[in-house]
């Protein structure tokens, strides 16, 4: 049986959740609260699990993987199912780049142990955080706003599939919108969103819905 360790509010863990989903494999959530106890990624026992006191992890069956983008696509190499990379090069570029603008360029400048630390540490008060979130989010909106107008776009960021820049895009619009950022600024980013929520693999790895939500 698979085991995905997650958080329920976790970007990343959201984005594998999905992916599951879509390739319609079956697996069980291990939760790991991010915040409970000072949070338990930081525990002896995880840590044994994942290094990085991060999540996702996924137990495949004995085998660990980490981080989302290595997981999905590990997924989608390994297990029959729709593919959520194109087989065409320029178009599987194209939707690694749409994905790494958000999981590499927006999210780690906004994921929970920065916004922590910035109030920990640098003793920041909580709407200088905000607004800290708000910019780089938007920022990477515009850019990826652009990029979504400017070629292969259909239903979804890459044609009329979903994969894996969907699987990115729909969680950092989740978060987004807990920031009251104006998603409808956006209206590519919006509209695809919407329409991958109405599809049950991104209904049933939707935040709220998780045995560990809060």
């Amino acid at each position: 049986m698979r085991t995905l360790y997650s958080y329920f509010r976790s970007s990343a863990a959201y984005r594998v959740r999905i992916a599951l989903g879509l390739k319609g494999l079956d697996y069980r959530i291990a939760p790991v609260h991010l915040l409970k106890d000072g949070g338990e990624q930081h525990g002896t026992v995880y840590r044994q699990i994942n290094p990085e006191g991060l999540v996702p992890t996924l137990d495949d069956d004995g085998t660990l993987l980490t981080q989302s983008l290595a997981i999905i696509e590990y997924l989608d190499e390994v297990y029959d199912g729709p593919r959520l990379l194109p087989s065409d090069p320029l178009a599987r570029a194209r939707v690694r780049a749409l994905a790494q603008l958000v999981a590499c360029d927006i999210h780690p400048l906004n994921n929970l142990r920065v916004l922590r630390w910035m109030a920990h540490d640098m003793r920041l008060e909580k709407p200088v955080r905000d607004d800290w979130y708000r910019h780089w989010v938007t920022t990477g909106f515009k850019a990826l706003e652009a990029r979504l107008l400017a070629s292969n776009t259909g239903l979804f960021c890459e044609g009329d599939a979903p994969g894996l820049a969907d699987c990115c895009l729909v969680p950092q619009v989740y978060n987004a919108r807990r920031y009251d950022i104006d998603v409808q600024t956006y209206p590519t980013i919006a509209r695809i969103a919407a329409h991958c929520n109405t599809l049950p693999a991104f209904q049933a790895a939707h935040p709220e819905v998780q045995p560990d939500a809060a």
